[in-house]
């Protein structure tokens, strides 16, 4: 009986002891997964920077799952008036340290699908700051984005 108690107490003590295998999604950096507000967006070409947001009456968010993205932004006119806008598009992501990339599936602007960015993703706090190099050549896009989200 005895042998029986120390048989189960080493092996109880083996797997306390043991090495913890990480799991993939167990980070213990603050996580991005949420919905996050733009407050504000700049692109810059050579050497022109152009704000590109806040822009008055529109609104864009970006959503985080554990493996998709998705960004949408429109004006709060619903759609009448002369600025009317609908922007949307998602895919998936990784997201490694500071380096982010995106595999954009779907977006309204179509041109833009099945290709891949880099960028660089910082978090402080409730800000969520977006870096990095848009680069399309059939399309002329060569620009730096900085953009930068609030969590909702």
């Amino acid at each position: 009986m005895r042998s029986k108690f120390y048989a189960f107490a080493f092996i109880t003590i083996c797997a306390a002891c043991g090495e913890k295998k990480e799991d993939s999604k167990t980070s213990t950096s603050p996580s991005i997964i949420g919905t996050w507000a733009l407050s504000s967006s700049k692109v810059i070409t050579k050497s022109d920077t152009l704000v590109t947001f806040p822009v008055k009456n529109q609104e864009m968010i970006k959503m985080f799952t554990e493996s998709h993205f998705t960004f949408m932004k429109h004006d709060i006119n619903q759609g009448k008036g002369d600025s009317a806008v609908f922007d949307a598009g998602g895919g998936t992501y990784a997201l490694k340290g500071e380096d982010y990339s995106e595999h954009l599936q779907y977006c309204n602007y179509r041109d833009w699908e099945n290709r891949d960015f880099h960028f660089k993703l910082r978090l402080k706090g409730d800000t969520l700051i977006q870096s990095g190099v848009e680069k399309i050549d059939s399309l002329g896009i060569d620009q730096e984005i900085l953009e930068v989200y609030v969590r909702k």
